[in-house]
């Protein structure tokens, strides 16, 4: 393996200023001719750097990622959603051949059950400040799914939730429907506190643009849960003048709020169209088969396995904060409003 010393030799150049202009030291001060021939002579007795040697041994090491549960099991219960998420996260990286194991939270402290060396961490849900320093201690590397506790430290994966509203908003408003509701629950910011949903923002923001907007149609329940969608329709259907169409924070909601229109002799989209948010995979098999905000999970688990490989490798300077879109996935559960 070539050395400072050998380019040093073959290129004429002392060896400390060997070593800067291969470190690239912007503070050097020398020629482009000195600068040509140490690269030349790098290249022609096929060196590499110490940073790129760590870089390549770390490619060719067989990783270890563990995924991180933010979520306890009644939650999955309630909404399927992070399982999903956590199952696309799985099948991507066995396919990258990407030994992994799972990190939960057993009475407020991270644990595992396996004893292993983790190069890295892909955590799933909204983590306050004191789990996230837990999760340090696994690994300084970590990826976060749906949240961005510290964009300055962290990379994080989060989905544009706004532009998935006001594309369902946007749908229904085409169709003819004005008078929409919204019907939502509190939710977890990202420091694992009660934070404001960027959804009601983007309901707030197209009807406030479209002159219509009434807090009567906001229908907000304790949990985005399918008996919470339960409870919340019977609010609207005890409304003078009820929504003839409904956008809903979550599919597992939605799905409560469609048996109980049916329940009390509603027919969906007749009577009242109904959009759902994440598209998962069981909402298509509903009768009438859901129109839902599609959250691109596989792209989402894929770009979370790609960005921590680089991070670990060293390929990003700095961590990256990246938004994905959404897409809407219109099915039968909307139509123009009954007259």
């Amino acid at each position: 393996m070539a050395t400072i010393k050998d380019i040093s030799k073959l290129s004429g150049v002392s060896p400390s200023a060997v070593s800067r202009i291969l470190n690239h030291d912007s503070s050097l001060s020398v020629s482009n001719e000195t600068k040509i021939k140490v690269l030349a002579a790098a290249e022609e007795l096929e060196y590499v750097t110490i940073k790129e040697r760590k870089r390549n041994s770390v490619k060719e090491k067989r990783l270890t990622i563990a995924i991180v549960e933010w979520y306890s099991e009644s939650a999955l219960i309630e909404d399927p959603y992070y399982l999903y998420l956590e199952k696309m996260v799985e099948k991507k990286l066995a396919q990258e051949d990407i030994d992994t194991f799972k990190i939960v939270n057993i009475d407020g402290t991270y644990t595992s059950a396996v004893n292993a060396q983790v190069d890295g961490l892909i955590a799933i849900g909204r983590f306050s400040p004191s789990q996230v320093t837990q999760l340090t201690s696994f690994s300084p590397y970590i990826v976060f799914l749906d949240s961005s506790p510290d964009p300055s430290l962290y990379d994080s994966l989060l989905i544009n939730t706004e532009q998935g509203i006001t594309l369902a908003m946007k749908h229904l408003f085409e169709l003819g429907h004005t008078k929409i509701g919204f019907v939502c629950g509190h939710v977890i910011d990202d420091n694992g506190g009660e934070g404001f949903d960027l959804r009601k923002k983007a309901y707030y923001a197209f009807m406030k643009e479209n002159n219509l907007f009434s807090p009567s149609l906001i229908f907000e329940g304790d949990r985005l849960s399918y008996e919470q969608g339960r409870i919340l329709t019977k609010r609207i259907l005890d409304e003078k003048e009820r929504p003839t169409a409904l956008v809903v924070a979550n599919d597992t909601m939605a799905t409560g709020v469609l048996s109980l229109l049916q329940e009390s002799g509603l027919s969906v989209p007749s009577d009242m169209s109904l959009v759902g948010f994440n598209d998962l995979p069981s909402v298509k098999f509903l009768d009438p088969p859901l129109t839902s905000v599609q959250i691109p999970m596989q792209l989402l688990a894929m770009t979370a396995v790609d960005l921590l490989r680089q991070r670990i490798t060293g390929d990003y300077p700095v961590p990256l904060k990246i938004f994905l879109p959404t897409m809407l996935k219109v099915r039968k559960s909307t139509a123009i409003p009954h007259k």
